[in-house]
């Protein structure tokens, strides 16, 4: 399994500055509400909000911030009503696939503000469907070892229903699921003491590609500043 994701890069970078605090509470915000709006504003009933909520706490995001996100999305404040999710395919520097995912309030302004920072990289957008395919969606976790051996989280982990784990860092395991699997395989985990830092749908790469180091030092660019547009939530890439 491959991939680069906006929030599994920036959950373990340590003391974010306000302005991009101040971002990522925005994004999550808008997720929470694009969330209650599809499904509901109860978390108990509705996953993805359960999930995104999940994320905004683990973010230290204040309750007044969600509570109004999910009223948003409820109607019950203004600007839930125009949002709307894209997903949106691309090839970047060095042939590498990318999808770039998004909610939006003006889907033609966010579409001009990717594709000029997708040329800034040698990049381009490419019609729907081109680059998709080369993903899967899944659910993904990370998981601590805690107390636990590398052997013991593994073999917890496909008890619980995972198909597929890596180990991205030394003592985090990443953990695949279906993605209606998710929170059942999460909820067991957690029942068997494992503690479970990130949870959430991703779209995962069928197979990694190999780059150059000069790509990878573009594609980092490109990463960082697609994370800066306030309508990208999370990009991915096949890169190994």
């Amino acid at each position: 399994m491959s991939g680069h994701s906006h929030f599994a890069t920036i959950k373990h970078k340590k003391g974010l500055a306000d302005a991009q605090r101040g971002n990522m509470f925005s994004k999550i915000a808008r997720e929470i509400t694009v969330a209650a709006k599809e499904g509901g504003g109860d978390p108990a009933a509705n996953p993805r909000l359960r999930t995104v909520i999940e994320k905004a706490h683990s973010f230290n995001m204040p309750s007044n911030n969600v509570e109004r996100a999910v009223k948003k999305g409820l109607g019950a404040e203004e600007g839930g009503a125009a949002l709307e999710e894209m997903l949106l395919e691309a090839y970047g520097p060095g042939g590498v696939a990318i999808l770039i995912q998004g909610i939006t309030d003006n889907k033609n302004r966010t579409l001009g503000e990717i594709k000029q920072i997708l040329a800034k990289y040698q990049g381009k957008m490419v019609e729907g469907g081109a680059v998709q395919w080369l993903f899967e969606r899944k659910g993904v976790m990370k998981a601590t070892t805690g107390e636990k051996t590398k052997d013991e989280l593994e073999l917890l982990s496909i008890e619980a229903g995972a198909q597929d784990t890596a180990w991205p860092e030394e003592n985090v395991l990443e953990i695949y699921t279906a993605p209606a699997e998710l929170d059942l395989v999460k909820k067991k985990l957690e029942e068997k003491g494992v503690k479970v830092e990130s949870a959430g749908l991703e779209w995962v790469a069928k197979e990694p590609a190999v780059i150059t180091q000069n790509t990878q030092e573009t594609l980092e660019k490109l990463f960082a500043e697609l994370d800066e547009n306030d309508a990208v939530q999370d990009v991915y890439s096949n890169i190994k």
